[in-house]
């Protein structure tokens, strides 16, 4: 998406890393370029203005769950696993007792 006006950082790059900049979890000078790119650009603002809502009511609604102890453990396992730069599999990797199953 673009809105067709000239902006240093150009609107397919906010986008992309909307998110990030929602999150806070990019670095402050790109922070600040994000933010200049929302003065200057009124459709840009607006699905940031979106996806706020968005996340907002997703927190207010969803925020008081419990999250599991195995699914937490399972993803910070994977967490761990990237910020090593291990390969992470694709799927999890379940050992299956092959006598049990050969019992069968």
């Amino acid at each position: 998406m673009s809105c067709g006006e000239p902006h240093e950082t150009d609107c397919s790059e906010v986008l992309d890393h909307l998110y990030e900049f929602l999150d806070h979890e990019m670095p402050d000078n790109d922070c600040t370029k994000f933010e200049v790119h929302f003065e200057e650009c009124s459709p840009c603002l607006e699905k940031y203005g979106l996806e706020q809502a968005v996340k907002k009511l997703v927190k207010r609604c969803c925020g008081s769950d419990d999250v599991p102890a195995d699914l937490r453990s399972k993803v910070m396992g994977r967490i761990d696993l990237i910020r090593s730069g291990q390969t992470v599999p694709d799927q999890d990797i379940t050992v299956t007792d092959r006598s049990a199953a050969a019992k069968e």
